[in-house]
């Protein structure tokens, strides 16, 4: 589903924001660049005239904790009283970078109880139809271009910009792989010259975000590449499997497999890689593919996920090897799509 941004949508945002007394920023589980950066930004556009929180369901990457505010986020694992507190007396929440409540878990509930209203702002296929308003566009290259367009259409932009910028930018640039993909239109450039134009200084971020890895970190990616990664020809397939074993020998911390998944999708040939995280109750599962073959329709059929057509997730309610065992099927059961993508 598409949902068309008019502006009416606008000005329905816009008074929501004007007439509440209290907002809540809900973001993903595992949040990453994007879902930071976007509910970052959204903070920093309004705090100065709005009382409100960003919250996380879960921690964050160490390599994201020195964006603006982050000082400043509810972790829900970490705070939950406060967390729920806050939620419960918000008039208005807005949920960034997530495309159902069903992702949020425990957050969930409380939101339905809390009799606020709810506003989606995303870019992901196939949100949710019962927000009570949703701004979405999926061809948006992520959550954070589209918090900015918002911002800018309702004149919310900050006068002190610096921080804004920062977080729409680590928002853009996670989100499409430094410019790799997702980002065949204008748009996030031309945000992007107007944020440096202010001021923003591009290569400093890009050294925060991705030349600050630990050591272990550095470890785990050669250990997975070199003894944990399967490639599968004849289906034009990879994965790569971290077992909660190898999380504890490399002291794996939040993030670290951040985009190793990449590297199995980037071997000559390959069109769909995995990658599959051990938790004590499941195993979560990361997909990428090129070209036309849609690995959101792959999270949602097989492993209760979605996501974009090129980078989708969900979990497998198996064991890691047991998990390994259901990707081959489901290569076998979809290997004349596979064998065909171009």
């Amino acid at each position: 589903m598409y949902i068309l941004i008019t502006d009416n949508i606008f000005q329905q945002f816009r008074d929501l924001i004007e007439n509440s007394k209290q907002i809540s920023l809900i973001a993903h589980p595992n949040p990453d660049g994007d879902a930071l950066g976007s509910s970052l930004a959204m903070y920093h556009a309004l705090h100065s005239f709005k009382n409100l929180r960003v919250i996380v369901p879960n921690s964050f990457p160490s390599f994201l904790e020195w964006m603006p505010g982050t000082d400043q986020i509810m972790i829900f694992d970490h705070q939950f009283r406060q967390a729920e507190s806050f939620i419960k007396s918000s008039d208005l929440i807005i949920c960034l970078d997530f495309n159902t409540l069903k992702r949020i878990d425990r957050i969930a509930p409380i939101i339905k109880a809390s009799g606020a209203k709810c506003v989606l702002i995303d870019h992901h296929l196939e949100p949710d139809p019962d927000f009570d308003l949703a701004i979405s566009n999926i061809h948006a290259s992520s959550t954070s271009e589209l918090v900015f367009d918002v911002i800018e259409k309702l004149g919310y932009l900050p006068q002190d910009i610096a921080a804004f910028s920062s977080c729409i930018y680590v928002g853009i640039m996670t989100d499409t792989g430094s410019f790799s993909y997702s980002c065949n239109h204008g748009r996030p450039y031309e945000i992007t010259a107007f944020l440096v134009d202010k001021g923003l200084d591009v290569a400093h971020i890009h050294n925060l975000v991705y030349d600050t890895f630990s050591e272990s970190r550095i470890r785990l990616l050669g250990h997975l590449l070199n003894k944990r990664m399967k490639v599968i020809p004849e289906y034009r397939a990879a994965f790569i499997s971290l077992s909660m074993a190898d999380q504890k020998k490399y002291n794996y911390q939040v993030g670290d497999s951040e985009g190793i998944v990449n590297y199995a999708l980037s071997i000559q040939g390959i069109r769909l890689a995995a990658f599959f995280t051990e938790k004590p109750e499941l195993v979560r599962v990361s997909l990428r593919s090129k070209g036309n073959l849609s690995v959101n329709l792959l999270a949602r059929k097989y492993y209760h996920g979605g996501g974009h057509k090129n980078a989708a997730g969900g979990n497998s309610y198996n064991t890691i090897r047991k998990a390994e065992i259901e990707f081959r099927k489901i290569l076998e059961e979809n290997k004349v799509l596979l064998q065909n993508e171009s």
